[in-house]
């Protein structure tokens, strides 16, 4: 009975060596869970969907345009929000009656196929030119969500992480959920 006794101790400590060694710092610096709060991502995310963020992606590169990502909210940053990259540094985005078209750094302009979005309201109209370390986002439901339209630009220190897993609900879960690849030389030359 003794032994049991060491051996059930040994095991409790292996195991708050491995939470304390593994687990705790991979929650901290490398992916933390997200859910899903509001209607703004919708079709892509529904509320109280629980998506898995991976923290560590954008240390080895930049965000790309179509990635969904969380972030700090520019106004208050005790907020989290989730949207679509759409705008990167260095371009000038223009939103004409719903369309959106982007001019890249090198004046090729080019219009956003957005397949995955709800359409907003045809008579909205923005242009913004995004700085060095600035991108622009918008929710996938456009009548419904708060993004760079109504309060500016997302500074890349606001950036959490790369929604990678969606884990709830079960029949919508697996890896890169709403990621979109742009075939950009595809696409048809804004007017």
């Amino acid at each position: 009975m003794q032994d049991n006794g060491k051996g059930l101790l040994k095991d409790l400590f292996t195991l708050a060596f491995l939470i304390i060694v593994v687990v705790i710092p991979i929650r901290l610096f490398v992916v933390s869970p997200f859910v899903v709060d509001g209607e703004s991502m919708h079709p892509t995310f529904e509320n109280l969907d629980y998506l898995i963020v991976n923290e560590l992606i954008y240390v080895f590169k930049s965000p790309a345009r179509g990635d969904v990502i969380v972030f700090r909210y520019p106004g208050n940053p005790s907020i989290f929000y989730i949207k679509r990259v759409i705008g990167l540094p260095g371009e000038t985005v223009s939103i004409v009656k719903g369309s959106v078209s982007i001019t890249a750094a090198d004046g090729a302009t080019f219009e956003l196929p957005e397949p995955y979005i709800v359409y907003e309201d045809a008579t909205y109209t923005k242009k913004v030119t995004l700085g060095p370390d600035e991108y622009f986002v918008m929710g996938d439901n456009r009548p419904n969500s708060s993004d760079s339209r109504v309060w500016g630009v997302l500074p890349v220190k606001n950036i959490i992480g790369r929604a990678d897993l969606r884990l709830l609900p079960p029949s919508e879960s697996g890896f890169f959920p709403g990621t979109t690849q742009y075939n950009l030389a595809s696409t048809t030359p804004a007017s």
